[in-house]
């Protein structure tokens, strides 16, 4: 059955249109993912299709008998308790436990609303939301409208989340950066891009296909417009006959095509001019020396009951590596946030020591990120206030989607995605050696993500990472540390990956992770198997599919870099020649690291 019918859309703010013309019908069984750039009106889309925000045009229809079920981003706390926010009470109370258990609220249902955080208080809207679909006979009536919904989740929550919503037989609208989600769940995506919406069909794969042919034919019409206005303004300088209409009528062509000014890229650069200038890192970077941590006497948490809490994680020894790629992974609560405080100085742990190296320069983007002034201009605060914007700032904003417009605006007309857009290019701006991200994809948009990957896959400095993005997890970090009931603190080698597999085999044979492990004497850690003879072991073997990926992409845009500058030509013939070396010689690398890649790959899969 027909959900919601929607055509016409336009929403506009004070400085230009959001977006124009925007239409799209959603029926029973229909999965449709809103995708775009941090401020382009997602959410506001969202807003405008549930009926909490009116368009300046277009319509909103929704089907006879249908009901919208939404979770927004600024969802207020809820008033009385937890438990009866979600609806846990009554005959079918269970149902919504279960549901509020899936999202780790147990520990909260007899707490307010008014002692919740803000990523407490937004589980606790999603729990709302998802105990009213999934039980009833008409879920088929139901369009569940949800923004972000992967956001202060964990891992399993949102491997559950999926599935319930794979398994829901409405309709779903849904605003997320999780890619893995994208691919799961979704049959159709929308793409907001510079005011119109684009409806590619499939998930994230086939959007990113569709949306890069989009772009290749777009490139094709502008260079063919420009190769017509150069012919015609030639045509032009040679003194044209004015004296009938049709020659008339070709000058007043030519001015348009010469005038014209084509739509700017959906992406003004492929590299984030931020790599060079990064100090570089001596022998010692961040040493942790049997470090361990609990809130209350004793250590240095706020809140404290006078009682002493279990440990968040005991016993951890750890040593970065200048090109250390570490992940830190866990369920909510589990202390990853603590300890990524703990390696950046900002907390003293309970016990044990900690060993900042001397060319360490620290950099922490988290949950929070930096404060901003709203009064100030975007410019401005990448100037950092003592000087007046330059070049180089407007092409650095340029590459993270900040048009001349955006630049010169205030923050506070930014949209909270842009928000944290700025906040993390502000923290790349400082050229850390050392950089610490704990969960940076909250409210990230998808090329944003893309463009944070690609510039770390070249930056020369030690990254950490806490994240429940999987995409993210498995595309940047080598190793993780493991912060649960069970590994308070233990580093797993093969990155996510390896972690998510050997979790994997062990809820297989029956061994789960719901109770502290039993106290065991400690030992060396075991060598990793191999599958056969000769063959290695498949984390390790994971560890160097992923470094022979990194080195094909460096190599790929090292040869587009230098195929570029060839083609613009140059007189100087020395400068030529040492190009095309270097070409010949970057075109032998890459075929080497692609046959490394294709026996790395063969002997995985054996």
């Amino acid at each position: 059955m027909i959900l919601l019918d929607a055509e016409g859309l336009t929403v506009t703010r004070p400085e230009r249109p959001l977006f124009t013309d925007v239409g799209l019908t959603m029926a029973s069984g229909d999965r449709l993912a809103v995708v775009g750039l941090n401020g382009c009106g997602k959410s506001t889309l969202l807003r405008v299709l549930t009926g909490a925000v009116a368009p300046a045009s277009g319509t909103v229809r929704r089907g006879r008998g249908s009901r919208i079920v939404t979770v927004a981003q600024d969802r207020a706390r809820p008033e009385g308790t937890v438990r009866a926010a979600i609806g846990a009470t009554g005959d079918r109370a269970w149902e919504a436990e279960a549901v509020a258990d899936r999202l780790g609220l147990t520990p909260l249902l007899d707490r307010t609303g008014a002692t919740l955080s803000g990523g407490q208080a937004t589980r606790v809207a999603r729990a709302t939301a998802l105990a009213q679909v999934g039980t009833s006979e008409d879920d088929d009536a139901v369009l569940l409208v949800l923004d972000e919904p992967t956001n202060h989740l964990d891992i399993d929550a949102i491997a559950w989340l999926e599935e319930r919503l794979a398994g829901h037989r409405g309709g779903l609208l849904l605003v997320t950066h999780d890619r893995h989600v994208l691919d799961r769940v979704t049959t159709r995506i929308l793409e907001l891009d510079r005011g119109r919406g684009h409806v590619h069909e499939g998930g994230y794969a086939s959007y990113l296909e569709a949306r890069a042919l989009r772009e290749e034919q777009a490139a094709t019409a502008e260079t063919k417009r420009r190769n017509l206005a150069r012919t015609e303004l030639a045509w032009l300088r040679r003194g044209a006959p004015a004296r009938t209409s049709k020659a008339k009528h070709r000058v007043q062509s030519a001015t348009a095509l010469v005038q014209f000014e084509a739509e700017a890229p959906a992406r003004a650069s492929d590299d984030l001019p931020l790599h060079h200038g990064t100090p570089r890192l001596g022998d010692t970077v961040v040493e942790l020396h049997g470090v361990g941590h609990r809130w209350g006497p004793s250590g240095d948490g706020a809140g404290s009951t006078g009682e002493e809490e279990p440990w968040l994680f005991r016993g951890v020894d750890l040593m970065l590596d200048p090109r250390e790629r570490l992940g830190l992974v866990g369920p909510n609560g589990a202390g990853k946030s603590t300890l990524v405080d703990v390696l950046a100085g900002r907390l003293t742990p309970t016990e044990g020591r900690v060993v900042i190296g001397s060319t360490a320069q620290v950099a922490v983007y988290d949950q929070t990120g930096i404060a901003l002034d709203p009064g100030t201009r975007v410019a401005a605060a990448v100037a950092g206030g003592h000087r007046d914007p330059d070049w180089a700032d407007a092409r650095l904003l340029e590459a993270f989607w900040f048009d001349a417009d955006a630049q010169r605006a205030p923050i506070g007309l930014l949209s909270g995605g842009e928000r944290r857009r700025l906040q993390l290019l502000l923290t790349l701006r400082q050229k850390p050696n050392v950089l610490l991200l704990d969960e940076p994809t909250n409210d990230l948009d998808l090329d944003t993500l893309r463009v944070l990957e690609d510039f770390l896959d070249d930056w020369p400095g030690a990254l950490v990472v806490v994240s429940h993005d999987r995409a993210l997890l498995e595309r940047t970090v080598t190793d993780v540390i493991v912060i649960d009931e069970e590994s308070k603190g233990r580093r797993r080698p093969g990155g996510y990956a390896a972690w998510e597999e050997a979790r994997r085999s062990r809820r297989a044979t029956g061994r789960t992770s719901a109770g502290p492990a039993a106290p065991k004497a400690p030992r060396p850690a075991p060598r990793p198997k191999a599958t056969g003879p000769g063959k290695r072991a498949p984390a390790h073997l994971h560890k160097l599919i992923k470094e022979a990926e990194g080195t094909i992409r460096r190599l790929e845009r090292r040869r587009d870099d230098i195929t570029a500058e060839l083609a613009e030509g140059t007189a100087d013939h020395v400068r030529m020649a040492e190009l095309g070396r270097d070409l010949a010689t970057t075109e032998a690398d890459l075929a080497t690291a692609e046959d490394a890649w294709l026996e790395l790959t063969e002997e995985a899969g054996r």
